[in-house]
């Protein structure tokens, strides 16, 4: 854990956030400025500080599953888009690895992102 990370403090209870869904070493919280009428954050409990930290490939792998079993556990979330910026030129504000899940009738800022 880093004791300055914002996420590490929210995984850790230090912080509070709305939880959505949460497994052995992952986290999955609403994003307290959506993007989306659905906008969660999909959060390794272990810290990285982006992707080219993130060696191993269970863990990148338990980010793709928790997204699929979001879409699984809810009709609603069948469409969606996953996002993650690496990097703050890619706008990456927040420095632990995470994804953007997002869903529903609103997108905004992600429309035309390929």
């Amino acid at each position: 854990m880093n004791t300055e990370c914002i996420f590490c403090k929210i995984i850790t209870g230090e912080l509070s956030a709305d939880k959505v869904a949460e497994s052995d070493n992952i986290i999955v919280i609403k994003d307290k400025f959506p993007k989306a009428s659905v906008h969660y954050l999909i959060i390794p409990k272990q810290h990285y500080r982006d992707l080219l930290e993130l060696d191993d490939c269970s863990v990148s792998g338990s980010l793709i599953q928790m997204a699929r079993s979001l879409s699984e556990h809810n009709s609603e979330l069948r469409d969606f888009k996953l996002l993650i910026n690496n990097g703050y030129s890619m706008g990456q504000r927040v420095f632990h690895v995470h994804m953007h899940f997002l869903a529903g009738s609103k997108i905004s800022d992600f429309e035309n992102l390929i």
